[in-house]
């Protein structure tokens, strides 16, 4: 059979690929970089929540907040703990948290709101005292070992400090023998009067004694306990005419279920609203 030569040839062109490992670019050079530096800032997390106490991680969350003031001055004063008071009325002003009851910022308010302004005014400055107190502005009255002895909260009666004992440390021995403890937080309460010119109460508790007790001395220790510290209010510098009442409560309000617990143990300071 005759072939058609008119046809025009099929050309298959076979094309060679040659794969070759070669320079790729510095791109994963970055995304290296990226991730080194990510594990090493999770690994600082990790250090430093094992490491710090819960008022120092708020502190430090603090610090990065844009809202948040951060003292730059000392605490303490001329007395116990040197260097200028935190609570000088002068000093609010200037660590960014507000004014202090001596530096009324509602004064502008129009006298149909002077309640309300007044209200508003009373509740700043007990959250100033309590962030000055507890040291969440950066700066605090105590020491960061005596903090784990207070508890603050505001109340419809005012703003309530409480001081307890722990299981390893006491405000009082038995009976009604002040510790160093308690001495350093009644001069950190006269320093915070001077912010608040709120009238005062002190109650006295007391965890339950045993039974084997042939009197009971709960009432004694409490009312003890109660009016020696208001004494060294006294002799640290405030005002007696300040302090509306002195309560003694017994053991009969207690904080936590085991009646003998030493976190029964505790003052209450009262700055009562106005």
């Amino acid at each position: 059979m005759a072939t058609d030569r008119n046809v025009a040839p099929v050309i298959i062109k076979r094309k060679k690929i040659i794969m070759e490992a070669g320079h790729h670019g510095g791109a994963w050079k970055v995304a290296y970089a990226d991730f080194v530096t990510a594990m090493m800032a999770f690994f600082m997390l990790m250090w430093l929540l094992n490491a710090t106490t819960e008022k120092q991680r708020k502190g430090i969350a603090d610090y990065f907040s844009p809202t948040a003031p951060i003292s730059r001055l000392s605490s303490g004063s001329d007395g116990m703990f040197m260097g200028e008071s935190v609570f000088a009325a002068d000093v609010l002003p200037r660590m960014g948290v507000g004014a202090s009851s001596l530096h009324d910022t509602a004064g502008d308010a129009s006298n149909g709101g002077e309640d309300s302004a007044e209200e508003a005014a009373q509740a700043q400055a007990f959250k100033e005292v309590e962030d000055v107190f507890l040291g969440l502005g950066g700066e605090s009255l105590l020491e960061d070992r005596w903090l784990r002895h207070v508890v603050t909260r505001v109340t419809d009666e005012g703003l309530v400090l409480e001081f307890f004992d722990t299981e390893d440390t006491a405000l009082f021995t038995e009976g009604a023998e002040p510790t160093k403890l308690l001495h350093e937080i009644a001069y950190a309460v006269r320093e915070a009067s001077r912010l608040l010119g709120n009238d005062m109460s002190i109650e006295g508790h007391v965890a339950k004694v045993p039974v084997v007790r042939i009197e009971d001395p709960v009432w004694d220790w409490s009312s003890d306990r109660a009016f020696l510290f208001a004494e060294l209010l006294g002799e640290y510098g405030l005002e007696k005419d300040r302090l509306r009442r002195v309560t003694a409560y017994g053991d009969r309000k207690p904080v936590v279920e085991n009646l003998m617990a030493a976190r029964n143990n505790r003052i209450e300071v009262i700055y009562l609203r106005y």
